[in-house]
């Protein structure tokens, strides 16, 4: 048996219950699902965001400046758990669209600050829909999906957490 992770006892011997024989079926695996499901919530966003003129990638971009406006390219990148070249060509395309601009930091020329302008901050209220629509079509309650959404940031924040110690 090949086993990646490196949690082994101390005797350098895999614990029993991380062995596993038989390969686990797709739909039984929970990266799969997570997976499946963040393309269905895409699908569902697609038409909305289209309409608006934005990428699922923009939207959340614009998602962290609607929580705290003027942040740098490496705030967002941090917040969204993405490199800063991933960032900036989302960020030119929305300033292009006129959603936001870019300003260098005169005491620091290498931090690019990102601001909302008007037509970005407006923005925000048009996307409310995409909340309604993901309820509806989850036939989940408001305080199902909180919970279900604390339960994938608790895996997340421990699966971070267990990587970075």
């Amino acid at each position: 048996m090949y086993f990646c992770d490196k949690s082994m006892d101390v005797t350098g011997k895999v614990p029993k219950a991380v062995a596993v024989a038989d390969p686990i079926p797709l739909d039984s695996q929970l990266c799969f699902s997570l997976y499946a499901t963040t393309i269905a919530i895409n699908r569902t966003y697609k038409p909305m965001l289209d309409a608006l003129g934005i990428t699922y990638p923009q939207y959340l971009v614009l998602s962290t400046l609607w929580e705290a406006d003027g942040q740098t390219i490496g705030a967002i990148a941090t917040r969204l758990a993405l490199e800063p070249s991933t960032i900036t060509p989302l960020v030119k395309r929305l300033e292009q669209a006129g959603f936001l601009g870019r300003l260098r930091n005169p005491a620091d020329e290498r931090q690019v600050q990102v601001r909302l302008s008007a037509k970005g901050r407006d923005l925000q209220a048009k996307t409310a829909c995409l909340t309604g629509t993901l309820l509806r079509r989850s036939g989940l309650s408001v305080d199902e999906i909180v919970a279900l959404n604390r339960q994938v940031q608790a895996l997340r924040d421990a699966l971070v957490g267990s990587a970075e110690g």
